[in-house]
């Protein structure tokens, strides 16, 4: 069974529209469609690891994660607003040194014999797969707990770690999947540039478009 994890309500506007069931699970909005469910998870990683973990302890049927939502674009990622965007991996950027867990020499992950640090790679598998139907070239993600206020604060985010873009639940969720062994991926689409906060700059509406475009073709 697929769960589909969306942060906010909005992000799963598309979704509760497909929904042939709808319920409360621990306060979080869980939909059942045909082949998937989908799960809320509230902002931020603290909420997105807490319902990913408590959700995976209770079903064990789930063999693969989609987590979406949108994001704010880096200087020079070359995505532009509106447009989506496959994780090829997360970076939990504000755990350890300005650097980074090695320089502590303490990684945030350690299994089978894996010791992950800071970057936590989605499974080529399943981003493979979406790829190939969606069309879309897996790229970095960033996740911090305090999005870019400045562009020039969101350039030194992408500069120091090679990021494209920039979300505050990806790392909690890539984390969580890789140490319960459930292969996850990752589907945002920009409604802002980061360190943009005017919103009257930002599209949420049409990142919200291009991310139920992607599901649509998806859930097909």
């Amino acid at each position: 069974m697929m769960l589909i994890l969306y942060p906010t309500p909005g992000e799963g506007a598309f979704l509760r529209e497909r929904a042939r069931g709808r319920e409360l699970w621990r306060g979080r909005e869980r939909l059942a469609g045909e082949g998937w469910s989908a799960l809320e998870l509230g902002l931020g990683k603290v909420n997105a690891a807490m319902a990913l973990a408590a959700y995976l302890n209770e079903r064990p049927e789930v063999d693969r994660i989609l987590l979406v939502g949108i994001a704010g674009a880096y200087p020079g990622s070359g995505l532009r607003v509106g447009e989506a965007a496959l994780a090829a991996q997360e970076i939990q950027a504000d755990l350890g040194t300005v650097g980074g867990l090695e320089a502590l020499g303490r990684p945030a992950l350690e299994f089978e014999g894996r010791r992950l640090y800071n970057h936590l790679p989605a499974d080529p598998i399943w981003t493979a797969e979406l790829y190939s139907r969606l069309g879309l070239s897996p790229t970095t993600f960033l996740t911090r707990d305090t999005v870019s206020e400045t562009r020039e604060e969101a350039a030194e985010w992408a500069r120091r770690w090679g990021a494209a873009l920039e979300n505050m639940e990806g790392a909690a969720v890539a984390q969580t999947a890789l140490w319960f062994g459930v292969p996850w991926a990752e589907l945002r689409a920009v409604s802002n540039e980061a360190g943009v906060r005017d919103k009257t700059r930002w599209n949420v509406e049409g990142a919200l478009k291009t991310l139920a475009r992607a599901l649509e073709e998806l859930l097909a």
